[in-house]
């Protein structure tokens, strides 16, 4: 089974997955629309506890929540040296729907930066070639902080902070070893490993997924940068792809829900409800 190969969390609530906006009974039958199934999928470094703040916001109105985020050396190393190690993680999050039997139910995906984006590119990929993937369905997915392009100071900002626990001379060796592979593989090689490997922001820009989303990003995060997500937007938007985007404009990389609670929140449930009526 998948569920014992995964640091992951699920919560399954006592209740139907019925929105209860639109529950009472008429003439005795119940109207109620079926909430998606949603999948958190955490910035690099963060803990479960981060992501249970945002798991609330679906819990709370019936909705089974699966988190879980990659470990942090497979985001800034395996990914940067062009080994797929993610996609291995992305099979065995979706097999997952099949051990709990939750596999018929419409999916929601709320991602995170761009170490939640690169496990997100694998999704994709196998729910379009994997034969018991390809009749899951996904109604829509957020992307808050993310996705962003080749912004090399903001990755090392990312890093920095996913290491501020470890030991100073750790910390600078490994920040060290991590701008050398960008640069190596992603700037001096990369027509050769472009042969081989196609970066996350760039299979995402074509991607064939048709669902919708929303973008919520800030021009004041300097990890991922606003012109990179408005640029994403842009083109699934050229891809007839139903795109709504916020721009929170002075909250940090992944504080939007901190610095705006109330106004976050509305916009996810907004969003999610729009895509289960769609």
């Amino acid at each position: 089974m998948a569920s014992a190969q995964l640091d992951y969390t699920i919560e399954i609530p006592d209740q139907p997955c019925r929105s209860q906006e639109n529950s009472p009974n008429q003439g005795g039958k119940e109207a109620g629309t079926r909430q998606p199934l949603v999948i958190l999928l955490g910035w690099g470094g963060c803990t479960d506890k981060n992501l249970a703040k945002y798991s609330a916001i679906y819990h709370k109105r019936g909705c089974i929540v699966i988190r879980y985020t990659a470990p942090w050396h497979m985001v800034f190393f395996s990914e940067s040296l062009g080994i797929p190690s993610l996609r291995v993680l992305a099979q065995k999050l979706l097999e997952l729907l099949f051990d709990y039997e939750v596999e018929k139910e419409p999916l929601l995906f709320h991602v995170f930066s761009n170490a939640g984006v690169m496990l997100y590119r694998y999704v994709l990929e196998l729910l379009q070639t994997h034969r018991r993937f390809c009749h899951l369905r996904v109604v829509g997915t957020i992307f808050d902080s993310g996705p962003g392009d080749g912004n090399l100071l903001g990755a090392l900002r990312a890093l920095a902070a996913v290491l501020e626990h470890r030991p100073a001379a750790l910390r600078l060796l490994l920040l060290m070893a991590f701008a050398l592979v960008a640069v190596l593989f992603h700037v001096l090689l990369a027509p050769l490993t472009s042969l081989f490997h196609t970066h996350f922001y760039d299979r995402l820009l074509g991607a064939a997924s048709r669902w919708p989303e929303l973008y919520l990003y800030s021009r004041a995060d300097e990890v991922v940068l606003a012109r990179d997500v408005e640029r994403m937007v842009e083109a699934r938007l050229a891809h007839r792809v139903l795109v709504h985007s916020v721009d929170f404009v002075s909250s940090a990389h992944v504080s939007h829900l901190r610095d705006y609670p109330t106004y976050y929140t509305s916009l996810c449930v907004n969003f999610m409800r729009s895509c289960v009526q769609c």
